[in-house]
């Protein structure tokens, strides 16, 4: 939802992609407040980056890789050194900027503040602000209006600067139109393959080339040690199969929970609001509410007026366009005098003036849906699965405990775990120390059932939380360790490289030889070339040593002959035909959209510069153990 409110611009949008963690989850206070919750990590500017501010960012960022990656994610990735510093560098960066803002006092007028959030797509329906959605998503992000505005006018701090740094690049036209040029430059080309598969398929092997070859490549013919698991997976899930709800249980949870299952009363209403601060003298008071009073009376007298009016008067910009019109909400979503105002009004009628954080509303409920209790069935599905996840969790805790002490005091076999919580063992398939199928994906479970205790000794693991809560303890029910592969099973194997092998050298020593010829003004009667082809600069048809083989050749004289060996091994002669170069306008409009995208790559070298810069200049004290992974 927050990086929504960010400026449109397209440069800032690409430097803010930079960082990871968004700003507008941090407000000035939480940069600059010592916490005293943990230790410092960093010191930025003489203040402090504390433990818990490192350690919240961490597990945002553990939880959006997560998702991002549908929960499965290597743990030793999120508890790498790698992400920590890329989080702790992130913060660093927040602060700096947060700094910089305040020590040049960059300001957001209330102005700017309403405008972007009127502006915020989250924050609208049909295209126009709601006033009811905004403040219910800014609730359900656990903030108050005037938190959720406070980091936000940060946020809008930190745009000002992103947007400084990238409006600087500057690329100049004539730059830009010689970058075009050559990206729309083609190249007419016939081609001339030595494969190098089909040159080395009839090559003969010696058997003292096989056994040199496997001899000298002992590693490439290693099978390493492998195993066979049997395994418990513990649950929520296998939890929740073993409860049963009972009838009786499912309607008193109904019947103690009448709110829960009805539907509320909900009014829809439209308001004109004349803005006025908290700290208002007495006579802008007066003056404010004498102009309401003076809406009110036209209202009174003219009803149907009342959009006109909204339109004209009101100064609330994400009603006043649709008449005042506020939609339907129920309590709870609007202020407190706002709303008990609201639901004390019959329909249709005009409020007196209401006074509000605000300012002076003028308030007409045009609609209302009387509140409603659903039926028993038709929630039955979602009681008994609130019961069910209810009871699930209250066991799981005492169960998961059972297993994880099953498994370490009877470590000889599964069969009791299994027994003792319900659970079915399960065999893998094989799997090595360094791959395997799920839940050995996991590397902490891979490295103890791969460890001496389970290998050597035949006891279970230990129960492995794999995440998600879910424990899984397993066994070796066979193992073969690690061998040597002999000469008789790997033969077809090495006799296929030797070929492949000598094919790359006969294909490089051919066409290289025909590459000679060719420079010398002969043409064999036998080179038979590919069909012709055009090809783009900018839109590559070949792979990356041709291309950059083909667009470096002289484009006089031609024809132009250039080779090049493919990574597969096939040589290639290239013959150019011809060059043909655009002719460009001088206002074509590629020529702005060229000069745009190089303009970004600017912007976010500057920018990555001016982090640098303020990162010196605040002293950035990043703590010893700060980056240290933690032990489990």
């Amino acid at each position: 939802m927050f990086e929504a409110v960010r400026n449109n611009k397209r440069i800032a949008q690409i430097i803010l992609g930079i960082l990871i963690i968004p700003f507008a989850f941090f407000g000035m206070d939480a940069y600059f407040s010592d916490s005293a919750t943990g230790n410092d990590v960093a010191k930025v500017g003489g203040t402090s980056i504390t433990a818990y501010d490192f350690d919240q960012a961490l597990r945002e960022q553990q939880d959006r890789l997560r998702a991002s990656a549908g929960g499965q994610v290597d743990r030793a990735l999120l508890e790498s050194a790698e992400l920590r510093r890329v989080v702790l560098d992130n913060l660093v960066n927040q602060r700096v900027l947060a700094l910089y803002a305040a020590e040049n006092r960059l300001v957001v007028t209330p102005e700017q503040l309403q405008a972007t959030i009127a502006g915020v797509p989250a924050f609208q329906e049909d295209g126009r602000f709601s006033l009811q959605r905004y403040e219910n998503l800014v609730r359900a992000q656990g903030m108050t209006l005037a938190t959720f505005e406070a980091r936000l006018a940060q946020d809008v701090r930190v745009q000002q600067i992103v947007a400084a740094v990238g409006d600087g690049g500057f690329v100049p036209e004539a730059s830009a139109r010689r970058f075009l040029d050559a990206q729309l430059e083609e190249r007419r080309l016939r081609e001339l393959r030595f494969a190098a598969d089909r040159l080395g398929a009839e090559a003969a092997v010696s058997e003292a080339e096989i056994t040199a070859y496997y001899e000298a490549n002992p590693g490439r013919f290693e099978r390493p040690a492998r195993l066979q698991a049997e395994y418990l997976v513990f649950d929520r899930a296998a939890v929740e199969t073993k409860v049963e709800i009972a009838d009786e249980a499912v309607r008193a949870f109904y019947e103690g929970n009448p709110q829960r299952f009805g539907v509320p009363e909900e009014r829809q209403a439209r308001h004109i609001l004349l803005t006025l601060d908290g700290k208002a003298e007495q006579a802008e008071v007066d003056r404010v509410m004498a102009e309401a009073k003076a809406i009110v009376d036209a209202l009174r007298q003219d009803p149907a007026r009342f959009a006109e009016l909204a339109r004209e008067k009101s100064q609330d910009p994400g009603s006043a366009s649709r008449g005042g019109d506020l939609g339907f909400f129920g309590r709870g979503m609007m202020v407190g005098a706002f709303e008990d105002a609201v639901f004390a009004l019959e329909k249709g009628r005009i409020s007196d003036p209401v006074r509000s954080e605000f300012g002076i509303h003028i308030i007409e409920v045009t609609d209302i849906k009387p509140s409603s209790v659903k039926p028993l069935d038709q929630v039955r599905e979602e009681i008994v699965a609130e019961l069910r996840a209810q009871e699930a969790g209250r066991r799981f805790a005492e169960l998961a405990e059972q297993f994880a002490n099953t498994v370490y005091e009877q470590p000889d076999s599964l069969a009791p775990a299994a027994e003792a919580v319900g659970l079915t063992l399960r065999t893998s398939d094989w799997i090595s120390r360094d791959a395997g199928p799920e839940p050995f994906n996991n590397e902490r479970l891979r490295n103890a059932v791969f460890g001496d205790e389970a290998v050597q000794k035949g006891r279970n693991t230990e129960a492995i939380e794999i995440g998600n809560g879910t424990l899984v303890s397993a066994r070796v029910k066979s193992y073969e360790a690690a061998r040597r592969l002999p000469l008789d099973e790997v033969r077809s194997r090495i006799v296929d490289e030797l070929r492949r092998e000598q094919g790359r050298k006969t294909a490089l020593a051919q066409g290289e030889q025909m590459l000679a010829a060719l420079a010398k003004g002969e043409q064999p009667a036998t080179v038979q070339w590919g069909e012709e082809r055009m090809l783009q600069r900018g839109a590559p048809g070949l792979p990356a040593a041709a291309m950059q083989a083909v667009f470096s050749a002289p484009a006089e004289p031609l024809p132009a002959h250039v080779g090049v060996q493919l990574p597969e091994g096939d040589y290639v002669i290239y013959r150019i035909e011809s060059v043909k170069r655009p002719e460009i306008a001088a206002d074509d409009p590629r020529i702005a959209a060229v000069a745009a995208q190089y303009a970004q790559l600017l912007a976010g070298r500057d920018f990555g510069a001016f982090i640098s810069d303020l990162r010196q200049r605040y002293e950035v004290d990043i703590k010893p153990g700060a980056l240290q992974v933690q032990q489990q």
